[in-house]
């Protein structure tokens, strides 16, 4: 059962922050609408989906949810590993016929052809704009080339121009010649081989379209997500990729990078060490934001396929709380440091994944912890095309405050301040049985002269370690309820508002619980009203 966090909490020192004032929110970067975005495993697209005559309406409810809070839907890339396996079979009567090999993954198919009805899954959900990933690596079949041009004209036809977000060509080339998986390519492939094959496959892509869907070629419609390297220090380096020419079409419209904190065996792996912890958070985001000041592509950089740990995620860690706590604070800092937009990774069965989309005999249909965690960091965003700035700890009564588990930020509308987001990222095991009453911060935001008060949305579960019973500002999102519809816990205390005292407001913050302050007309009015969701 859920309970309000007043009566678990033993209050401790006061953690102190200052709202920087206007002229100091120069620096705060205005990130791309749809922030909160998904990458989905080319080969589980059609169980999150659906088709044509069984559109997944779940899944719909959920992407409604995050367009509730954000005025546009998600964003969703269809891609990751299992696009280099695709490939095309006209005769196939089903949308996907994918063979397992666990010696290479036990989480998703290795050989995989995908028919015509793989395209009908394009068709299940209003008002979103999608990238297909199509297949550079070739898995060793000799159809790869085939399939590139008889896919680029059965997608362009599927998706038309007014759910075409970008395209995509290759997933994580930089891994090509390295794959524990299987190496595609030799050892020598550097990076002016891949850039030669890039540009060969984008220019036919370029006139696939030509013959078939001209009017997906205009300046704002036609453009690719690139070069999609699945991190900042493999075989492939992004630098030496731009200057070898890799957008001499000018048809790159985001410059890609992948992005996971840890791997899901790698030894040492903790909720508290790992991904409740700031400090790791911040270094593994930094080095794309170096990345990216290095190369000055002139265009967005996004985190196209991004989640905690690789390899799908490990159980008991990125299907807790601690992970949706992470989510928040990994989406809050990635906007704040110049990253435009995040896609966070999902896949049929994957542990990390924001939803389980179908039922199989390993997972149940459901909504998971990471999901919550999406939805609060939308709504810390919000709709009014917010800026985002990182707050600096300031002074405390103890020397209890540690940078890695208080971490606070701001949100602006022009120059209003519209939230705080703050993350009190100690972790609690409730499952633990130690009895204890489960400690609680106080976090102190100075600089609100103008301000009366602000509402308090609370993301809560009953500790990090917790799977299950997980709320958004007292809402739940659980299929059981209303097949991922907000449903209104009748048990959780909502409607918290604190008063702005001589310039500044505090709130109590239990360890592993995110809040949002919400100051509904930035500093000069009272606080905000109810969420308005999407039906």
């Amino acid at each position: 059962m859920l309970l309000a966090q007043a009566s678990l909490a033993v209050t401790s020192p006061v953690v102190s922050y200052t709202i920087p004032g206007t002229a100091s929110i120069a620096e705060a970067i205005k990130p791309l609408g749809g922030f909160i975005s998904y990458s989905i495993e080319f080969s589980s697209f059609p169980d999150f989906a659906g088709n044509a005559s069984s559109p997944n309406e779940f899944s719909n409810n959920l992407l409604d949810n995050l367009g509730s809070l954000a005025g546009i839907k998600p964003y969703i890339r269809v891609g990751g590993n299992t696009q280099d396996y695709a490939i095309y079979n006209p005769a196939l009567s089903i949308a996907i016929n994918g063979t397992y090999n666990d010696s290479r993954s036990p989480d998703y198919p290795t050989t995989i052809e995908i028919g015509p009805a793989y395209f009908e899954s394009y068709s299940t959900w209003p008002d979103v704009k999608f990238s297909h990933g199509f297949n550079l690596g070739g898995n060793h079949d000799d159809r790869q080339w085939e399939t590139l041009l008889e896919t680029a004209a059965l997608a362009c036809k599927a998706i038309g121009k007014d759910k075409l977000y970008m395209w995509e060509y290759g997933n994580e080339p930089d891994l090509f010649a390295t794959s524990s998986q299987g190496p595609v390519r030799p050892s020598d492939y550097n990076e002016s081989d891949y850039v030669a094959e890039w540009l060969n496959g984008t220019r036919a892509i370029k006139s696939v379209l030509e013959e078939n869907c001209p009017d997906l070629l205009s300046d704002d419609l036609y453009g690719y997500l690139a070069p999609s390297f699945g991190g900042t220090g493999n075989h492939l380096k992004a630098p030496r990729t731009w200057a070898d020419g890799i957008d001499e079409d000018g048809d790159i419209k985001l410059f890609s990078s992948h992005n996971y904190i840890s791997g899901a065996e790698t030894p040492g792996v903790t909720l508290q060490g790992t991904l409740m912890n700031h400090t790791r958070t911040a270094q593994s985001v930094d080095a794309h934001v170096a990345e990216n000041a290095s190369v000055v592509p002139g265009v967005p950089y996004v985190l196209g396929e991004t989640n905690s740990l690789y390899n799908q995620g490990r159980p008991g860690l990125s299907d807790a709380f601690g992970a949706a706590l992470w989510g928040v604070d990994f989406a809050a800092y990635c906007a704040a440091a110049g990253v435009a937009r995040v896609h966070f990774h999902m896949g049929t069965n994957y542990r990390y994944a924001s939803w389980q989309p179908v039922a199989t005999d390993k997972a149940p249909l459901a909504v998971k912890p990471p999901y919550y965690g999406n939805v609060a960091a939308a709504a810390f965003l919000g709709s009014d095309g917010a800026s985002v700035a990182a707050l600096e700890l300031e002074t405390v009564d103890d020397d209890s405050a540690d940078p890695e588990t208080d971490v606070a930020y701001a949100a602006y509308a022009g120059a209003a301040l519209r939230r705080v987001l703050v993350l009190n990222l100690r972790a609690y095991n409730y499952t633990s049985g130690d009895g204890g009453a489960r400690p609680t911060r106080t976090y102190r935001f100075a600089g609100l002269a103008n301000s009366t008060a602000a509402t308090v949305r609370r993301l809560y579960a009953n500790g990090s370690d917790a799977v299950t019973g997980v709320s958004w500002d007292g809402w739940s999102f659980d299929h059981a309820l209303d097949e991922g519809r907000p449903v209104r816990l009748p048990n959780v205390t909502v409607g918290e508002v604190v008063p702005v005292v001589d310039g500044a407001v505090q709130v109590e913050v239990p360890d592993s619980q995110a809040v949002v302050l919400d100051f509904a007309a930035g500093v000069e009015g009272p606080a905000a009203g109810e969420q308005v969701w999407r039906r």
